[in-house]
């Protein structure tokens, strides 16, 4: 009984969303996941739970009239608890983020400022659905900003262990900042979506609306044609363009377009649109509670098919790949934990 009244808490059943947007962050920006990839994604989790438990001790006095099932006005879990373990949750989350760098504590920082900013005061408010947009537009480039942190500490030189490269390391490190800006597209497709989503979640106790679906439905048809152009940039060249030569090692390697990678893009982005608009438009047609809270799951199930093509159209087709076997386990644990 303790078990399942956490992981509902904590909504387990949507963790599986969460690791595609350090994924999908890494392959905008141009890197292959490594070390740093790992560590924000640890660091996503952990501040992504830290938001539940909050939103539900936030919102405890208002659940008790509307959802008297949920974990804390059920007497399953005290509110103290809930609160400690968001804090906790918090500490390890930017814990994480800190073995990651100083540029991924720094994104991780604001992450969790506006998680508990969202919980705390603005979800009721005209900004919330802009506060997780925001949020889950940060968690994306938190992976851009952690991945391959090792070799813009160390510099490229500074990995073969020679002399001179113990001496220009540092200088021909990348700019971390070079990274997240290449990544900024994708975080305001992601964010874009996560706003629709959320602008809808306002409606799921009562119901009753009609223009939040359908926006959103519209939105969601909006963002899988911008998804299908493929990200490219002025500094996409290949893994060894420039190396040794002072402020150009930071290029990034995105393979060229072919057949097969157009394909992928277009499937992905084809399940991102056919899981999203579906519920949508039936809680547009009949907006009642239960079909606007099938809609805000089927919206948060989304995410997964659109990071993966967030990533497929960055060049990497292995990590978008690895981003969709999410969602069978996510379909799974969601017939046991509810999303939302």
């Amino acid at each position: 009984m303790t078990v399942r009244a956490w992981a509902e808490l904590l909504r387990v059943s949507a963790l599986f969303t969460v690791p595609g947007d350090a994924l999908a962050g890494a392959a905008a920006a141009g890197r292959r996941p490594d070390r740093g990839t790992a560590l924000a994604v640890g660091a996503s989790l952990c501040l992504y739970e830290a938001g539940m438990a909050l939103n539900d001790w936030a919102d405890r006095d208002e659940d008790a009239v509307d959802r008297p099932h949920r974990p804390i006005p059920s007497g399953r879990i005290a509110p103290g608890a809930a609160l400690a373990a968001a804090g906790a949750l918090t500490a390890a989350g930017l814990g994480l983020a800190a073995r990651a760098g100083r540029p991924a504590l720094a994104v991780a920082t604001g992450l969790a400022a506006t998680v508990w900013a969202y919980d705390l005061r603005l979800k009721h408010t005209p900004a919330g659905p802009a506060a997780m947009a925001a949020a889950r537009g940060l968690d994306l480039l938190l992976g851009a900003a952690a991945t391959g942190a090792a070799e813009r500490t160390a510099g490229p030189g500074a990995r073969t262990g020679s002399a001179s490269g113990s001496r220009t390391g540092s200088a021909a490190a990348p700019n971390s900042r070079g990274f997240v800006r290449g990544a900024l597209p994708a975080a305001g497709l992601l964010g874009a979506h996560t706003y629709a989503v959320t602008a809808v979640s306002r409606h799921e106790a009562q119901g009753g609306s009609t223009t939040a679906p359908l926006a959103a439905l519209a939105a969601t048809a909006a963002l899988g044609a911008a998804a299908l152009r493929e990200q490219r940039g002025p500094g996409d060249a290949p893994p060894d363009a420039g190396r040794g030569r002072k402020g150009e090692s930071h290029r990034s390697h995105r393979p060229p377009a072919t057949p097969a990678s157009r394909l992928l893009l277009t499937a992905l982005t084809g399940s991102y649109f056919r899981t999203a608009a579906g519920p949508l438009l039936h809680a547009a047609l009949n907006p009642s509670p239960p079909l606007t809270q099938r809609a805000v799951g089927g919206g948060i199930r989304a995410m997964i098919p659109l990071q993966a093509a967030l990533a497929a159209r960055a060049g990497a087709a292995g990590s978008g790949l690895a981003v969709m076997g999410l969602v069978p386990l996510a379909r799974t644990l969601a017939r046991k934990v509810s999303l939302t």
